[in-house]
């Protein structure tokens, strides 16, 4: 299957919009976000779960590693359109406690960025 997950530069935030499953694969894929990190300045992350119909432990991993990437710079990690399914895995890994959950991606850029776009990427 191939993995349609994209990423989307708002300010200093990257939201990686996650379709389909969060698993190995995707997980490889999302990994490569490390660059993207380091040559946009990116300072925080929106993991966008609309689209996601499965998590697993790889997910947790993926959103672990980021997560200690932007903490170097001051940053945080946020959620928008958590199902339920990847709610109680977020839960019961004890993400939930370094991830912040948002209403929508408006509410969570107006709380982690000044919400000027600058530049928009999609896919890599």
């Amino acid at each position: 299957m191939e993995n349609t997950t994209n990423f989307e530069i708002i300010d200093d935030v990257l939201v990686i919009h996650i379709n389909g499953e969060l698993d190995h694969h995707a997980s490889l894929y999302i990994r490569q976000a490390d660059r993207i990190i380091y040559e946009k300045e990116i300072i925080n992350i929106v993991f966008d779960f609309k689209n996601t119909e499965f998590m697993d432990s790889s997910g947790i991993g993926v959103i672990m590693g980021r997560y200690k990437k932007i903490k170097a710079f001051g940053g945080k990690i946020g959620a928008i359109n958590v199902g339920s399914n990847v709610e109680k895995i977020l839960t019961f890994s004890g993400l939930n406690k370094i991830v912040n959950h948002y209403r929508n991606l408006e509410h969570a850029l107006d709380e982690l960025s000044s919400g000027v776009t600058h530049n928009v990427q999609g896919g890599m």
